[in-house]
């Protein structure tokens, strides 16, 4: 038995020696399942290794990462392989969520880990944050591992490197609005509008997820002076079995007949364990957390999605980065990690789009409410570009 154990433990550290010091290139393994063994045992480990300051035992748990995770990587390819048998189906509407195959009201990802950086607890009551509460360290930014475990959770049917998630570009893309535009220029939709609230009133959509998309709409019209079209189509009834191809041909002709639209946001309600309440403060108020919605067209057991092209995929990704700095800035409790995930969600139809989910329903109609205000102003200080940062 020692022997066995002593052959392990040599085998171990001969393939962490060959990782360290040889030319193995396991990343893209690394990166698939990172959040699927490795960051879900690691806070019994050492907690905050990735948080935004390193600590002493880093290394050896790299190592460790980097050894096991491409095995995982492999076996959870296969996995999801054999379950998604049919590879026509147009992607969305069996939603992968968090750490394993689940429907859309079973858990979901982690939030967002705290920054060690001191926060302003002064609270505003003009119902938005003009002062920075922290200052995200730009420099640390360009570490693709810092970026990645700080501000992302891939779902585990995908994988991104470098190419995918490069600060420079994220930040460098210019999400300014065009100025002076007569007509919309952002939409508002809701591919899941029966998405409701703990206590929201059933068939009265004005309590449900479109309600929450109203007061967004009312924000950013009457206090911001951007135009919005909200548009109500109801593309889950009976089912949601096909919403997200339901959805595509009336948004593309929304988008047709209002050519001034920039930004496309599908607002939604997540699904988390009943025990779960994605809850903060924000100015005095109970507000729902909220999360960016990324699909890649890519997926680690197909590769590229030609069958769902997105041009876009870039775009969308630095709209939702740009989006999520901002809020970690001004509202540093508000948001949970960017999720990424391998397919497309009718984030193709323009390069300023995003799906944004607004609490849970375990959350109240009102906290998701309350959420739109930071909402509202981090859109108007991304999309001016300097006016309100």
């Amino acid at each position: 038995m020692r022997k066995i154990i002593f052959i392990l433990v040599a085998c171990i550290l001969i393939c962490m020696g060959a990782y360290r010091w040889g030319d193995a290139k396991w990343q893209n393994g690394k990166i698939a399942a990172i959040e699927n063994l490795y960051l879900e045992i690691s806070w019994l480990m050492a907690p905050g290794i990735y948080n935004f300051e390193k600590t002493g035992k880093e290394l050896v748990y790299m190592d460790l990462e980097r050894f096991f995770v491409p095995l995982v990587s492999e076996f959870r390819a296969t996995r999801y392989e054999a379950v998604v048998k049919d590879e026509s189906v147009v992607e969305e509407d069996v939603v992968v969520k968090g750490d394993s195959l689940i429907k859309e009201d079973e858990p979901v990802s982690s939030e967002v880990p705290e920054n060690t950086t001191e926060k302003d607890e002064s609270v505003q009551t003009s119902g938005e944050v003009t002062e920075k509460k922290v200052v995200i360290n730009r420099v640390k930014l360009q570490e693709f591992d810092y970026l990645r475990q700080n501000f992302y959770q891939v779902d585990n049917t995908t994988t991104v490197g470098s190419d995918l998630l490069d600060v420079n570009m994220l930040l460098g893309k210019d999400m300014t609005l065009t100025a002076n535009v007569e007509g919309p220029q952002i939409l508002i939709y809701h591919t899941h509008s029966q998405e409701g609230y703990k206590d929201s009133i059933q068939g009265d959509a004005s309590t449900s997820v479109v309600g929450v998309g109203d007061y967004l709409e009312q924000l950013l019209e009457q206090k911001y002076g951007i135009d919005v079209l909200h548009h109500k189509g109801v593309y889950d009834l009976p089912s949601r079995d096909n919403a997200y191809s339901m959805a595509l041909p009336n948004i593309e002709k929304v988008l047709q007949e209002n050519p001034t639209i920039e930004v496309v946001i599908d607002l939604h309600r997540d699904g988390v364990a009943e025990d779960r309440h994605l809850v903060t403060e924000i100015n005095g108020k109970p507000t729902a957390k909220i999360m960016f919605f990324n699909g890649l067209s890519k997926t680690t057991a197909q590769g590229e999605l030609t069958y769902l092209p997105n041009p876009y995929i870039a775009d969308n990704l630095a709209l939702s980065f740009q989006m999520q700095l901002t809020a970690a800035e001004y509202y540093p409790d508000l948001t949970r990690k960017i999720y990424l995930k391998g397919y497309r969600y009718n984030l193709h139809l323009k390069p300023k789009s995003v799906l944004v989910e607004v609490g849970a329903q375990t959350n109240t109609f009102e906290e998701a409410k309350n959420a739109m205000e930071p909402l509202a102003d981090i859109l108007a200080k991304v999309l001016y570009n300097g006016i309100y940062k």
